[in-house]
């Protein structure tokens, strides 16, 4: 008798340990969901980042380009205005002179058309949108493998039924989430 009560007592603890785990295993799996969600919202703004570093990165390039195509014609003006000026004198030769240094100086800083000084300030403010934009998507990157890594510490409590890696997985993964919440409002 003693060893059947001993038996259903131990049946009883058997069950309850079991409802644990398997009260264990749904939470578990209810913050892998919440992590892989979690994720798939970082992955997002990761991917809106590397998009406007690369646009501005073609603006910065396009403005550059802009900045050397007048940089030559402005030295094309200034050489071909030295080159009348090394020709005899001739009042029709004065007029031509006076406009193409007129034109080169038009192409250096002209606030209407954007001269070099106009695009080369451009160019930089690019540059500056495209290195902020790439500081962005290389912290969201780190926030995307921090969140990884938790899906998987996550999954491998369950299978190796240890719940400390659940609750370091959460930490991990509530981090990571904050870590990119922060970078998206710009604070880091």
């Amino acid at each position: 008798m003693a060893q059947a009560q001993e038996h259903a007592k131990e049946a009883i603890e058997h069950a309850a340990h079991d409802a644990g785990g398997a009260r264990f295993g749904r939470n578990v799996a209810m913050l892998v969901a919440a992590l892989a969600a979690l994720l798939s919202l970082t992955e997002i703004a990761e991917k809106k980042s590397q998009n406007a570093y690369l646009a501005h990165h073609i603006t910065a390039s396009d403005d550059w380009a802009f900045y050397q195509a007048k940089n030559i014609r402005g030295t094309v003006y200034s050489l071909h205005a030295e080159l009348l000026e090394s020709l005899p004198p001739d009042p029709a030769l004065r007029e031509k002179i006076e406009a193409a240094r007129a034109e080169a100086k038009r192409l250096d800083d002209d606030e209407k058309s954007n001269g070099r000084r106009q695009l080369a300030t451009k160019a930089r403010a690019s540059e500056r949108a495209r290195d902020h934009a790439f500081h962005r998507y290389h912290m969201l990157e780190y926030a995307v493998g921090a969140l990884q890594i938790a899906i998987v510490l996550a999954s491998g409590s369950i299978v190796a039924r240890v719940r400390l890696l659940a609750w370091v997985a959460g930490a991990i993964g509530l981090g990571a989430a904050a870590a990119a919440l922060l970078v998206e409002l710009s604070v880091i």
